[in-house]
């Protein structure tokens, strides 16, 4: 800001700093795409209201800020579902009883937003455009006054369209989840927290971090995390330098054709020591893995006979005896320029033991796994990491 106004005192130009925004991390595309989004949000609302409920009014003028939350700030925890819909119910209803109730204008609306603001606080769905649907309900005039609890069939409506239309847009327009998705369980099913979350920044650190702020973040804890994990991780990546799949990787593949025999699949597993191969189709393409735990898959029952249901298994002829038939498929693969701290996630996350790793064209070149990767971050500390 202070190169924009070369005129102002340098003084004078230190003090506005504070109030010059940070430029908003968002894609060209992505302002494109909002921008749509609110478009359509608004306009197919108005029309369905217009269809429902008459020729006026269509629309209120809460939804136009509504759709700056669903659609630029998805992720935000005042832009999920029972905040929009609860806080424009809450608020409006509060809005009605004021304007009611009151005979004084401004006491009325005074009332109207404080009382709504605290009644969406407690009941957990503060939405910010609640304070403008509580005061529209009093300074509306007397067409809103007519209406009544009207009003607040007509916000409802609002409300329920624009939250239908965000589930669609969001998904399949802006490709993004809404609403935030729950943080994943354990995979495991057991109560202790995923790898990645044992290390590092924890959710104790988080809450207390959060618990000394003593004011309201807009940002989910969750997020918060996340951002947290992914810093952590940037900067592990900055101090590794640049080390790639294809540096650490294993080229000397082993790898099965989809209609290789379920008995060729189990001595190669055996043989080469292995929990997965990669299933390869013609021109190099992975199709798929085949693992142990594909074959135990198809061992139903309990231990007892378990040897017997494998041989039997493995004894099996046509279409079901071939790898094709058992693989899982499609596998998760990388390709062999991403960074060595992007696999982190994959492996202690997501559960995987082996990952296929691709050329360019996305064929088969290698095969990363635990051991691998355990090796590539030991070497790291054993030369010095921590000096860089």
């Amino acid at each position: 800001m202070q190169n924009h106004l070369p005129f102002l005192p340098a003084a004078l130009r230190g003090q506005l700093q504070r109030w010059w925004p940070e430029p908003l991390l968002i894609s060209r595309r992505e302002r494109m795409l909002v921008a749509l989004a609110s478009l359509l949000a608004i306009a197919v609302t108005g029309l369905f209201t217009h269809a429902l409920l008459g020729p006026e009014p269509m629309l209120v003028a809460s939804m136009g800020a509504a759709a700056v939350l669903l659609y630029a700030l998805p992720s935000s925890p005042l832009a999920q579902p029972w905040p929009l819909v609860g806080g424009h119910l809450v608020s409006a209803s509060v809005g009605v009883l004021c304007a009611h109730f009151v005979a004084q204008p401004a006491l009325a609306a005074g009332l109207a937003v404080g009382l709504a603001i605290f009644a969406m606080i407690v009941l957990r769905c503060l939405h910010p455009p609640g304070g403008a649907i509580a005061l529209n309900a009093v300074i509306g005039g007397p067409a809103v006054h007519a209406m009544g609890f009207g009003f607040v069939w007509l916000v409802s409506c609002n409300a329920l369209l624009m939250l239908l239309l965000a589930l669609g847009l969001n998904r399949y327009l802006l490709r993004r989840p809404y609403p935030r998705p729950l943080p994943a369980p354990n995979r495991h099913l057991v109560s202790d927290p995923t790898p990645l979350a044992r290390m590092g920044i924890r959710d104790d650190d988080v809450n207390a971090a959060l618990a000394g702020f003593d004011h309201l973040l807009d940002i989910s804890r969750d997020d918060l995390e996340q951002v947290l994990t992914l810093a952590e991780m940037h900067a592990y990546r900055r101090r590794l330098g640049d080390v790639r799949c294809r540096d650490f990787m294993t080229r000397d593949v082993v790898s099965l054709a989809p209609d290789a025999s379920l008995q060729d699949a189990w001595r190669l597993l055996r043989r080469h020591k292995v929990r997965a191969l990669p299933v390869v189709g013609e021109f190099g393409q992975v199709l798929g893995m085949v693992s142990l735990v594909d074959f135990l898959k198809r061992l139903d029952g309990t231990p007892e006979g378990l040897r017997e249901r494998l041989a039997r298994l493995l004894g099996g002829r046509g279409a079901g005896n071939r790898v094709a038939a058992i693989m899982s498929s499609p596998a998760i693969s990388v390709r062999e320029d991403l960074h060595l701290v992007e696999l982190v996630p994959l492996f202690a996350e997501r559960g995987l033991h082996h990952v296929p790793v691709l050329a360019t064209d996305g064929t088969l070149v290698g095969m990363i796994s635990q051991s691998d990767l355990i090796a590539a971050l030991f070497r790291d500390r054993l030369h010095g990491g921590d000096a860089r």
